[in-house]
């Protein structure tokens, strides 16, 4: 049988300014494992620290730009583009932009605190 989500779960997110992370399926608000869905919204300004995830990460920009710096350099992720990070692959997502972002992030196997592996 088909599991309705009524509503999102707010997550408490990383990074130097307030992001409004809402869990739609995922560890804490469906007990999924095998994958976690997030609806993201970032205000202009914000970074979190780098991180090196046990998890593969694909978001997909809805709204404003994402800037994802890796070992190699950097993406500017632009509304209606995507990008896919590899688990094991270090990677600090930012929004430098003035408005901010807006994402969609699907991560699997599902997003834990415990196998995000965030720098100190």
């Amino acid at each position: 049988m088909p599991t309705l989500i009524q509503a999102p779960a707010r997550i408490a997110p990383a990074g130097n300014k307030p992001k409004l992370i809402d869990e739609y399926v995922g560890r804490v608000n469906s007990q999924t494992t095998q994958a976690s869905i997030a609806y993201m919204r970032s205000p202009s300004g914000w970074q979190e620290p780098g991180q090196t995830p046990e998890f593969d990460e694909f978001t997909v920009v809805l709204a404003g730009t994402l800037r994802v710096e890796h070992a190699g350099g950097a993406l500017e992720v632009h509304a209606g583009q995507a990008v896919i990070a590899q688990r094991g692959e270090w990677v600090r997502y930012s929004t430098p932009g003035p408005e901010g972002a807006e994402y969609l992030a699907v991560c699997i196997p599902a997003f834990s605190p415990g196998t995000v592996h965030r720098d100190s």
